[in-house]
């Protein structure tokens, strides 16, 4: 049944399984990534909060290092610079790291979205060039045109177009899954954002913020780091 397939899907069937193929690779790369970075950043922080009231800088930095993800990142950038940045400094610090973090999990989504839109593309060519074929055959092998000549050039079309509506259908589908797994990140980058800024400029010892001034100031750096 493989052979059948990809003897009489030609080239084109060649192609849409090289994408098929490169497309899965892809995917599964940025789940297992993607889910290897999501961490339970309430836990997390309130083990980093614990140290940072103790005086346990270096342990907070080395818990920060030693998880993985962006959370862990943006905290350990935000335990760095605690004491020399100003609050509307540590906001535009972490807003940039917020940004690059993002760019960093939408890796390869791109890829894998134009997978999605070639493939039925190369299918229809495919389906072109079967045609193509049948309408040869007629005109070369006329009047004794036998059946199965007919059937090998629409089978070509038929193939490669099943194959790359199911590699468009996968793919599209592994997109959104990543998409919703980089949305709850992004969420959790944000929680841990106003968790820092508060905790730093509020709750810390020596801290002498007004709880109301750094609410209202996490609130666009926090929405930002997710655009």
């Amino acid at each position: 049944m493989v052979e059948y397939i990809f003897h009489n899907g030609g080239p084109v069937m060649w192609v849409i399984t090289a994408l098929g193929i490169s497309g899965m690779g892809m995917f599964l790369e940025r789940a297992l990534h993607l889910h290897r970075a999501r961490i339970d950043e309430s836990d997390f922080l309130q083990g980093i909060f614990n140290n940072l009231r103790h005086g346990n800088v270096s342990e907070a930095v080395s818990l920060c290092e030693d998880t993985p993800g962006p959370v862990a990142r943006l905290t350990l950038i935000a335990v760095k610079r605690m004491g020399t940045l100003s609050r509307d400094e540590m906001i535009e610090e972490l807003d940039q790291e917020g940004r690059a973090e993002v760019s960093r999990m939408e890796r390869r989504l791109a890829s894998i979205s134009l997978i999605a839109q070639i493939s039925p593309l190369l299918g229809l060519l495919g389906t072109v060039v079967g045609i193509l074929k049948a309408i040869m055959t007629l005109e070369t092998e006329s009047p004794m045109v036998l059946p199965a000549d007919i059937a090998a050039g629409l089978s070509t079309g038929c193939i490669t177009t099943v194959a790359g509506l199911l590699v468009t259908i996968l793919c599209f589908l592994g997109f959104h899954v990543l998409v919703v797994k980089i949305d709850r990140l992004v969420l959790d980058m944000r929680h841990a954002c106003s968790e820092l800024l508060l905790f730093l400029f509020v709750r810390a010892p020596g801290a002498e913020r007004e709880s109301g001034e750094v609410a209202d100031a996490a609130n666009p750096a926090v929405a930002e780091a997710g655009k």
